[in-house]
């Protein structure tokens, strides 16, 4: 994506190899959009590893995953984030994970730490990165094995974002038949830069969620271990306050206030919930 922080992870991979074994190769996928201001080239001349770069114009993660393990013909491709930073024995556990997997193991999660600033609350997008330290098979640190990624097709390009596109994958590996395991290597992920304005554009992810619901039904919360959502108690939220506004409107004086109280404690309970943590 052009971001700077993966200067930093190119220099960890490249430091496994002096540490233990590295990777058979690395493949970086360019997916700035094609067009407008031509963007520089990656340059990866500086890494000792193996490093090719495969463009993609801009079509999303989904796509760009899809792109860099077909051009592969290793037997395990292990995804990692262009902001995320490797310990030094990175590799070394990756293959201790690798060896350590039975022939049925399609996918090998692993962990992942955020740290989180001292002294002061953590701010909502603080909050929301730090989820990546239990999210479960998450593509910052996932290792599939090849076999199980042909067989699903890969990557579903349906989701444009960096957000449920690797709990589809997951749950499409378990139901083909394989088994998904956390493993004992760990990155290190840093919470990116962002503006005020982070929380509202990371909203966008909702539809993503609508394409889980279509795609794996009601139940794909359980299903993809994805935790609780809100969108029951967002549905009545906007209910309370469109018959609020409805009753008020036809006259109704007493329907509209006990919607209106109905809606403004259900936008309170969201409020204290979203800003108790932290700014």
């Amino acid at each position: 994506l052009g971001r700077p922080s993966l200067a930093g992870l190119l220099a960890d991979l490249d430091g496994q190899v002096a540490h233990g074994r590295g990777p058979s190769e690395v493949v970086v996928v360019d997916d700035r959009p094609w067009g407008g201001t031509p963007e520089p080239p990656l340059d990866v001349s500086g890494v000792r590893t193996p490093t090719r770069v495969v463009r993609t114009g801009g079509r999303g993660p989904a796509a760009a995953r899809n792109a860099g393990w077909r051009s592969s013909g290793a037997s395990w491709i292990a995804f990692l984030d262009d902001d995320v930073r490797l310990p030094d024995d990175w590799s070394d556990r990756l293959h201790a994970d690798l060896r350590a997997a039975g022939p049925l193991v399609g996918g090998i999660q692993g962990r992942i730490h955020v740290p989180l600033p001292t002294g002061r609350r953590p701010t909502d997008w603080e909050r929301s990165t730090a989820g990546l330290s239990h999210a479960r098979w998450a593509t910052a640190d996932m290792a599939y094995r090849r076999e199980a990624l042909v067989r699903v097709q890969g990557f579903d390009e349906r989701f444009p974002r960096a957000f449920r596109e690797d709990a589809d994958l997951a749950v499409r590996v378990s139901r083909a038949g394989w088994e998904l395991v956390r493993g004992g290597r760990h990155v290190v992920h840093p919470v990116r830069p962002a503006s005020s304005a982070v929380s509202v554009r990371v909203q966008a992810g909702n539809a993503d969620d609508a394409t889980m619901r279509a795609l794996h039904g009601h139940a794909w919360r359980t299903v993809a271990g994805t935790g609780r959502g809100r969108l029951p108690l967002h549905a009545a939220t906007v209910g309370a306050g469109l018959l609020a506004v409805v009753a008020a409107a036809a006259g109704r004086r007493r329907p509209a206030r006990v919607a209106a109280a109905a809606w403004g404690l259900l936008t309170l309970d969201f409020l204290v919930r979203r800003v108790q943590p932290g700014p």
